[in-house]
């Protein structure tokens, strides 16, 4: 297919598309978050380890946004849109035969790479296809990025009632993929913008680096991102632990953010976006600060909605200032805003409140009761170790190491940190119905809860970056006359 400027072109089907691809993106990210609890008890992984995983699923992203972002006009965006195709499908179908760490790493991040594809073609297709309205439709664009979220968050949290595996959850990911792979076939697609006007690849280059304003927006994507992509991955497995049903809490901050986002265009008019960014930073950090505190189901839903109403804008909002005000940047400027974003996140977030995470909940576990729990466990373990199975020996065999590493570790005072959670797990892993493992997941569930939150209280105060950022920007514009877009 040659690729055309305008002739032939279906705006409409395009938009169609690109929706379906960001839907494959979003359920993506809520089938990963969602299998999360139960890849840490199966694998017997720490929450580092986990936040690793979410991570990947993050910042597999900015390596094909960043690389082949600049290039989509060079290679075209049907070719990209099929490496796409090919990344989910190869991504989830490793994730689903995984052994360990390592393949569900690498599934997550060959997912998050096809997902980076799809936001280096559809950022610069959707905003070349509405040219007056570049910031109100990357909104409704990024609608189905909280709306995917709510279509894969449903569906994980009824195959949870319904004793589904994770396996069955994760294959989810395949169904919009193949949506959109079908509607794409047979279209052509425009050049961008900047290719349109003849702007070079240099051109963009320098627009993109070394014009300060895009340095300051790529700076602020940084916290802004990291507060609403590192706790949404986290949510579902630290509201679990609590007892309440995390899945539905991150299902009910997507639906909030879906309809904010398809309403942007009068919020947009009425505060331009600097404005609206300003308001987001504010009330997603007090959400977050709130919902580290939350107790109860009622209470996580309040926090979260202040918390929803504030992050729901800064993605879409900050492509759309890029756009309409760095325009010279072209392909290159979204993909790299983007990259920045994910790759903070992926890379230095979510390990981050992973390891915060490993930390604070480690505190929380009653030295003596763990210590008990340990010997009963060992006990238990070796009197049922012969009669078991082989596979089930392996099994209760690495258990009962994790356990012997605990109590040669432990003090007068303390237990060792990360081990004593991993053999909780373990012990948790070999028989859930079990008296013991229901006396660990009594210990470890509390102490994950808190551990958890504790971590949305330490990401919380970051939005204060972006405050003053946005506050500084609005009100010089306001000096300046308000927001001007930049025509090319």
């Amino acid at each position: 297919m040659v690729e055309s400027l305008t002739s032939g072109i279906n705006p409409k089907r395009l938009f169609l598309g690109s929706c379906f691809a960001l839907i494959a993106t979003s359920v993506a990210f809520a089938m990963v978050g969602a299998v999360m609890g139960p890849l840490k008890e199966v694998f017997i992984l720490t929450n580092e380890q986990i936040g690793w995983i979410g991570g990947a699923g993050l910042w597999g992203f900015p390596i094909t946004i960043m690389i082949l972002g600049p290039l989509v006009d060079i290679i075209g965006m049907r070719l990209l849109l099929r490496v796409s195709l090919l990344f989910h499908f190869t991504g989830t179908l490793l994730m689903i035969t995984a052994n360990g760490f390592w393949m569900l790493f690498g599934g997550a991040m060959i997912i998050a790479m096809g997902n980076g594809i799809v936001e280096a073609v559809c950022n610069p297709l959707v905003a070349t296809a509405y040219p007056d309205r570049k910031t109100e439709m990357l909104n409704k664009f990024h609608v189905w990025f909280p709306g995917g979220i709510v279509i894969g968050g449903l569906i994980a949290y009824v195959f949870g009632l319904i004793g589904l595996n994770w396996q069955v959850t994760l294959a989810i990911i395949l169904i919009p993929a193949s949506i959109y792979g079908v509607i794409f076939t047979g279209q052509l697609f425009p050049a961008t913008e900047s290719k349109q006007i003849g702007v070079s690849f240099g051109q963009m280059f320098k627009e993109t680096l070394f014009r300060p304003l895009f340095v300051v927006l790529a700076f602020s994507i940084v916290f802004t991102a990291s507060l609403e992509l590192g706790p949404n991955r986290w949510i579902p497995a630290v509201l679990t632990s609590a007892g309440m049903p995390g899945i539905l809490v991150l299902v009910w901050i997507s639906l909030i953010m879906a309809v904010l986002r398809y309403f942007a265009g009068p919020l947009v008019q009425r505060f331009k976006p600097t404005g609206l960014l300003l308001g987001s930073a504010l009330f997603g950090g007090l959400g977050l600060f709130w919902l580290s505190y939350a107790d109860t189901f009622l209470q996580a839903i309040v926090a979260s909605t202040v918390f929803a109403v504030g992050v729901c804008y800064c993605w879409p909002t900050l492509l759309g200032i890029t756009s309409e005000r760095v325009p010279k940047g072209g392909p290159m400027a979204l993909a790299w805003m983007s990259g920045v974003g994910m790759l903070t996140v992926g890379l230095i977030t979510s390990p981050l409140m992973g390891w915060v995470a490993d930390k604070q909940s480690h505190q929380r576990l009653p030295f003596q009761q763990t210590l008990l729990l340990m010997d009963q466990g060992k006990t238990v373990l070796n009197s049922a170790v012969a009669d078991a199975p082989v596979s089930r020996q392996i099994a209760i065999r690495g258990t009962l190491a994790l356990i012997d590493d605990v109590l040669g570790s432990a003090t007068e005072e303390s237990l060792p940190e990360i081990t004593t959670a991993n053999a909780l797990r373990s012990l948790i892993n070999i028989d859930p119905t079990s008296p013991v493992a229901k006396q660990a997941q009594a210990l470890l569930a509390p102490a994950e809860n808190f551990g958890g939150k504790r971590s949305f209280r330490f990401l919380a105060p970051f939005s204060l970056i972006p405050i003053l950022i946005f506050g500084f920007i609005y009100f010089r514009d306001r000096r300046r006359g308000g927001y001007q877009v930049e025509k090319l």
